[in-house]
């Protein structure tokens, strides 16, 4: 799995034993999951007892990065050995491995559940319209004499009717289409397939 730097960085303090003994690591791993899983935002979520000795912000950025390394994972659909070795590759021992891994397995379903209902359907477009203006003079009153267009897209999603509005100039228009077209005839080279 490919991490940004941060996240590995606390991913790794999560694995420092120095910084998050057993106890405090089974807390933080749980914690992650619960956090993830709750349909609030818990601000009190890291006042557990057994991470009070942490530094505050290494606990921050840890929680942050396993959160983010949980949710990457049930993305990928990532199994015990993509997990593992990725784990391995940041310094986690084989014993924290397995705890981290055993509550993946008990929180996967469910958030399997939490990412499918989040929604990966894009906007169904309507209705476009559009007005062609013209720039007179910038803010410096400078003679600009340019052409725009301002464009409306009346799109629909799940039942919510949605208007997208947005200008461009006439190089920006011109490009746009090319790639709707462009777009067209994938899907059109796809349909006969």
């Amino acid at each position: 799995m490919e991490l940004s730097e941060s996240v590995q960085k606390g991913l790794q303090s999560l694995a420092d034993q120095s910084v998050f003994d057993h106890s405090s690591f089974q807390v933080l791993v749980d914690v992650s999951f619960r956090s993830l899983l709750s349909s609030h935002g818990d601000p009190t979520v890291l006042d557990q007892p057994e991470l009070k000795q942490v530094d505050q912000i290494l606990l921050k950025q840890s929680h942050t990065a396993a959160t983010t390394f949980i949710l990457e994972a049930v993305k990928q659909n990532a199994d015990k050995s993509t997990i593992s070795s990725s784990l391995e590759e940041l310094t986690f021992s084989a014993e924290r491995i397995e705890i981290f891994y055993s509550a993946y397995q008990k929180h996967k379903k469910d958030l399997e559940r939490l990412l499918t209902s989040i929604g990966r359907r894009l906007p169904h477009v309507n209705d476009v319209s559009w007005r062609l203006q013209y720039h007179m003079k910038n803010a410096q009153v400078d003679k600009v004499n340019e052409p725009f267009y301002l464009i409306s897209l009346n799109t629909e999603n799940e039942g919510s009717s949605e208007d997208i509005n947005f200008s461009c100039t006439v190089e920006q228009l011109q490009d746009l289409v090319g790639k709707l077209k462009d777009a067209a005839k994938s899907v059109e080279k796809a349909s006969q397939m």
